[in-house]
C-alpha cells in the first residue's frame, strides 16, 4: 500500500480522497499507544476507521497521517490489514506534524492532482455509518465547497464565564437548542477550497481541530448533512464501552 500503487485516470470529476489525522496521543484514554492504536474488539480503532472511509465506493484513497515518530509502525500495521480494503482503495502513509491543523495540511500535500474532493475524518471516529461518508461526498459533489455531518443536541446548553481552580461558573447565555448542532466527522471539502482555507489560517498557537472553522472563516458557505450516533468520538474508557456494544450489535444484526 505504497503511493505508487494510486493508479487512476484523471477525469472531469476527479477523485476522492479520506485524509484520516492520527497523530495525536490522546491522553484522555489515559497512558499507553496513541488514541487511534487503541484496540477496539482486537483491532487497532485507526484500523475501523479506514475501513469505514473504504467501505464509501466514492473513496479510492485514504491517507493517514501518522506520528512523525511512528510512520513505520501505522505502515506495517496497514499493511497487515491490507486484505480487508477493497481492491479499489490505495492507503498512503506520511508523517504527521505538532497540531492537527499542520497534520492534516501535510496530509493535502500527500494527495495527487486528481483529487478533488476531500473528506478529513477524526481516527477517534471508528463506526461511522457508510450512508453518512457517502452523503458527505455527495453533497460537495453537488457544489458545496465545505460539508459536515451533524446531529441536533439533546441537552441544553449553557454559555459560562470560565473560573480558575473549578470554582462555580457564572452562566452569561443560555443557546436556543433547536438552533445548534453536534458536529462530526468525516468533514468534506472541495480540494481547492480547503488548501485555500489552510494557508489563509495562522500556523502558530495550537492549530485548528475543525477545518470546516477555517473554511468559515474565508467566507465560503459550510453546510450540514445528518450525522449518525455511531460516529460519536471515542475520547474516554466509557466511550470503548459503548463502541464495542455497538461492535456487538453490528455483528448480532448482518455480522458485521
Amino acid at each position: 500500500m505504497a503511493a505508487e500503487e494510486i493508479h487512476a485516470p484523471h477525469g472531469a470529476a476527479g477523485r476522492t480522497a479520506a485524509v484520516i489525522p492520527a497523530a495525536g496521543r490522546g491522553i484522555r484514554l489515559g497512558p499507553g499507544a496513541p488514541k487511534a492504536l487503541r484496540s477496539l474488539n482486537g483491532t487497532p480503532m485507526l484500523i475501523h476507521a479506514v475501513l469505514a472511509m473504504a467501505a464509501s465506493r466514492a473513496v479510492s484513497l485514504v491517507v493517514v497521517v501518522a506520528p512523525a515518530d511512528g510512520a513505520g509502525e501505522v505502515k506495517a500495521l496497514l499493511d497487515e490489514y491490507e486484505h480487508a480494503l477493497p481492491e479499489r482503495t490505495a492507503c498512503l502513509v506520511v508523517p504527521g506534524g505538532e497540531t492537527r491543523q499542520e497534520s492534516v495540511r501535510l496530509g493535502l500535500e500527500a494527495l495527487p492532482d486528481d483529487i478533488t474532493v476531500v473528506l478529513v475524518h477524526d481516527a477517534a471516529r471508528p463506526l461511522v455509518p457508510v450512508d453518512t461518508v457517502d452523503a458527505v461526498v455527495e453533497a460537495v459533489r453537488a457544489g458545496a465547497p465545505a460539508v459536515v455531518p451533524a446531529l441536533p443536541l439533546a441537552d441544553t446548553v449553557k454559555q459560562v464565564t470560565p473560573q480558575p481552580g473549578g470554582r462555580p461558573e457564572p452562566v452569561v447565555a443560555t443557546p436556543e437548542r433547536a438552533l445548534l448542532r453536534a458536529v462530526q466527522t468525516p468533514q468534506g471539502f472541495d480540494r481547492a477550497t480547503l488548501v485555500r482555507a489552510h494557508r489563509a489560517a495562522p500556523a502558530a498557537g495550537e492549530g485548528a481541530t475543525d477545518c470546516a472553522g477555517m473554511v468559515e472563516r474565508l467566507g465560503e458557505p459550510v453546510v450540514v448533512v445528518p450525522g449518525h450516533e455511531e460516529a460519536f468520538k471515542v475520547t474516554r474508557p466509557l466511550d470503548l464501552v459503548l463502541a464495542e456494544a455497538v461492535l456487538a450489535r453490528r455483528r448480532a444484526n448482518d455480522g458485521f
